[in-house]
């Protein structure tokens, strides 16, 4: 895909995320559900008419995943990139850190390990010298 084309997807995928997000595409999608359950009796609750739902949904289900799986890789990428500038920023920081995406799982178990030890370190040290840990009161 082109640059255009890219940058096409973004306009048009960002701005229908945040339609689709919105209350106006909740009571819109309400409208429907009840205009349709309203043509029940005037459709004899036929195959047709249950047809119409199921189609519906489906459709608007599929085109919906890959609309949110694309805002989610943006926002995602954003987030590593925002995280990534911080961890350079601030002295002292492991900045090996900025690639934990590319770490295999085995190897982000053993770094989770190892955080949970230091929680773990850090709460007890508090305890120990009387001060609370942050965000805990005493």
């Amino acid at each position: 895909m082109n640059e255009s084309g890219k940058h096409w997807f973004k306009v048009v995928s960002s701005q229908a995320a945040l339609w689709m997000g919105s209350p106006y595409a909740f009571i819109a999608a309400v409208s429907l559900v009840v205009g349709w359950a309203i043509a029940g009796p005037f459709c004899n609750y036929s195959p047709g008419w249950e047809l119409v739902i199921n189609t519906g949904t489906t459709v608007i289900t599929f085109l919906m995943v890959f609309l949110i799986q694309a805002t989610q890789n943006r926002d995602s990428r954003a987030l590593h990139l925002k995280m990534d500038e911080l961890l350079r920023a601030t002295q002292g920081a492991r900045t090996h850190m900025a690639d934990l995406s590319d770490m295999s799982d085995e190897d982000m178990e053993r770094l989770e390990k190892a955080f949970s030890r230091l929680a773990r370190f850090a709460a007890k040290s508090s305890v120990a010298s009387g001060s609370a840990p942050p965000g805990n009161p005493q």
